[in-house]
């Protein structure tokens, strides 16, 4: 627990100014707050003999008191005012640090985790690290300050009872720390049920079609019905150890104020020779003293429950921010002058070490070819395209760009040389214009244009209501899914890499604009090697070269021509995917 404090504590140090004027604040405002039962017991003295009152003096004291109490709420007000800037900005650096973190990470990690339990540790795991830590500067800082000065001030009005005080606290603090271990468990498990919950409330959200499509609804209901439950289960069990601790520290400092009082009692009649006497003022001053004393301990122990929760989300945070990140390959070369050829030399690779997938792929690719990769589901087509852009490393073998070994350059050379086209659509919230410039921000209005009609979405662009200044957003509503996917394809034709991924670049796509798709493919392709997954006959058909993939491993590879004469895996897997949809185009 301390060791995430401390590290929370570390991303506060560009925040000096508040932290020295929260210090500074807080000092003077306690001081003041506690000068108020000084003046308060004068005020006493002035009334308490018979017929004995001193309006005189009573009213200066109470002119002093008030102007005492209201520059005390000030510095108050102030020290509030820094401990939140403070809180704000430590939590906006880590924050910031998450999310630059997230960037680097191995894309095998963000395989491993759900997109909602990522967003909840970005958002409301860091609001909850930021309400409990305002709690705890606050309460830490100002309790501090109160328990040192009213020590002083009831040392100065009588030392036995004081010392008295000082030996029954330690009571409240072993009860406050028992019941923090107790709850400490359940605040974790509280913030892991959290995650999972978001985690499924953002895919069923997410995929609301296709939930409705299939009737899930009332399975999702009954998923997040169970998911919502355990939340409950674990966060009242949180929340009942968690709320035991203040009140329990309020009965022991109860106890521990009515023995002063008793004390402080006798002591006023002079019936205590070993405790001494005090005056009536000084009795209600150190019994005000004696409250505030015990106050913070009651404060502090009551904000444990949130301090826990904060850690347990920061917990969770910072096991996102320790995954390890990509090794640094700013040492290496740049990948230059690429020539788009490649070869991939006896290239073995796993997801999981006990099940090979890739066990030796050989492969040379040409400027200028086209190649096919078809295979069934699973077979290792898209995990290829994953190792040719490092999202992940080879087990064994070599992959080369331009007689280069990708591993000895650096990535974000190596990807700059691919332009992808992906089955997925993304687009962001912007406008048109700016979604097809995310592969070229620089790009002039004429060159996202040009792009735009190459890939034959210029017409349906001009016909949104603001153009190419129409603002989209993150899901592309109210484009179909044949017009997004153009999008992305203009986003790619606005670049020039010397490679191309096409991966089911066109499945969204109706036959008809597939047709002009592919000629503008044509144009976009010529001098650039291709790598192509898809199923379509029209674009199998025009490729240069045919891998068939099976079990990670390449069974057959040539032309569609040569393959079919074969009479080999791929002519079933072309024929059973094609055979009944030329029958049926004959028929018609």
């Amino acid at each position: 627990m301390f060791s995430v404090i401390r590290r929370i504590l570390s991303y506060a140090k560009s925040c000096r100014k508040e932290v020295v004027g929260m210090l500074f604040f807080a000092l003077i405002g306690t001081g003041l707050s506690l000068f108020v039962p000084v003046l308060i017991g004068k005020a006493v003295d002035c009334v308490a003999g018979t017929h004995k009152v001193d309006f005189p003096a009573l009213g200066k004291v109470a002119i002093v008191l008030a102007a005492t109490i209201a520059v005390s709420a000030l510095f108050q007000w102030l020290m509030a005012l820094c401990t939140n800037r403070l809180a704000a900005n430590t939590i906006r650096e880590l924050r910031c640090d998450l999310f630059t973190h997230l960037q680097h990470v191995p894309l095998s990690y963000l395989d491993r985790q759900t997109r909602g339990d990522l967003i909840g540790r970005a958002v409301s795991d860091m609001e909850i690290i930021s309400d409990g830590f305002l709690q705890a500067f606050t309460q830490f800082i100002t309790g501090i300050f109160t328990i040192l000065g009213t020590l002083v001030f009831m040392l100065t009005i009588n030392i036995p009872i004081t010392i008295l005080v000082v030996i029954l606290t330690p009571l409240s603090l072993l009860v406050a720390a028992k019941l923090t271990q107790m709850s400490r468990s359940s605040y974790l498990k509280s913030s892991e049920a959290r995650g999972a919950l978001g985690g499924l409330t953002e895919e069923m959200i997410g995929s609301q079609k296709v939930v409705k499509a299939f009737n899930y609804e009332a399975r999702a209901e009954k998923r997040f019905n169970e998911y919502n439950l355990e939340l409950q289960r674990t966060g009242a069990r949180a929340t009942f150890f968690g709320s035991l601790a203040n009140p329990s520290t309020r009965f022991v400092n109860a106890l521990i104020y009515a023995a002063v009082g008793i004390c402080g009692a006798l002591a006023a009649t002079g019936n205590v020779p070993l405790i001494g006497t005090i005056t009536v003022g000084q009795l209600a001053s150190f019994l005000t003293f004696a409250n505030q004393y015990t106050k913070p301990f009651n404060e502090i122990s009551g904000v444990v429950a949130e301090l826990q929760n904060a850690v347990a989300s920061a917990k969770r945070v910072f096991d996102a921010i320790d995954e390890p990140v990509e090794s640094d390959d700013s040492h290496l070369p740049m990948l230059q002058n690429c020539d788009g050829t490649m070869e991939l030399s006896h290239v073995k690779f796993s997801y999981v070490p006990s099940r090979p997938l890739i066990t030796d792929f050989n492969l040379k690719v040409r400027n200028g070819q086209k190649i096919a990769i078809v295979g069934p589901t699973g077979c290792g087509k898209t995990t290829l395209i994953n190792l040719l852009l490092r999202f992940y490393d080879v087990d064994g073998g070599t992959i080369s760009v331009t007689g280069q070994n990708i591993s000895k350059v650096t990535r974000d050379s190596l990807r700059a040389c691919y332009g992808m086209v992906l089955q997925e659509t993304w687009l962001f919230t912007g406008t048109v214009a700016e979604n097809i410039a995310y592969s070229r921000p620089d790009a002039t209005r004429e060159e996202i244009e040009a792009a735009a009609k190459a890939a034959y979405a210029d017409g349906f662009i001009r016909r949104l209501p603001k153009g190419y200044d129409t603002v989209l957003t993150e899901d592309g509503s109210g484009l179909s899914q044949g017009q997004k996917q153009l999008l992305c394809i203009a986003r790619i034709m606005l670049t020039d890499p010397p490679f191309l991924i096409l991966d089911e670049a066109t499945s969204s796509i109706d036959l008809r604009t597939e047709q002009r798709i592919q000629k503008a493919f044509e144009k976009l392709m010529a001098g650039k090697s291709s790598f192509i997954i898809a199923h379509r006959l029209s674009t199998i058909k025009s490729a240069d070269w045919i891998l068939v993939m099976n079990h990670g491993d390449i069974m057959e590879q040539g032309t569609h021509e040569t393959l079919m004469a074969q009479q080999g895996f791929y002519a079933k897997l072309y024929q059973s995917q094609f055979a009944d949809a030329e029958a049926e185009a004959a028929e018609a």
